[in-house]
């Protein structure tokens, strides 16, 4: 899987201002900026990403990835 592939993905089932990947094609690491995380954990906007590669996760297209994610005000104070 290219980058590009993993980022329509995500874009597809996510509302995302922003996304940043790294990666080989099967260990990916992301920033990735959505105003759906407001109001949610870490663990709970893992599970919103996750959510959007389905079956990709359980069938080794994506082995791993590792991901901060913010929301936009988040984002923002970083810069």
């Amino acid at each position: 899987m290219t980058s590009d592939e993993l980022k329509s993905i995500i874009r597809a089932g996510l509302a995302c201002e922003h996304i940043e990947l790294e990666g080989d094609g099967r260990h990916w690491y992301a920033t990735i900026v959505s105003p759906e995380f407001e109001g949610k954990r870490p663990i709970a906007r893992h599970q919103r990403v996750y959510a959007t590669l389905g079956q990709k996760m359980h069938t080794d297209e994506v082995h791993a990835l590792s991901m901060k994610t913010y929301t936009p005000a988040e984002w923002a104070a970083q810069a």
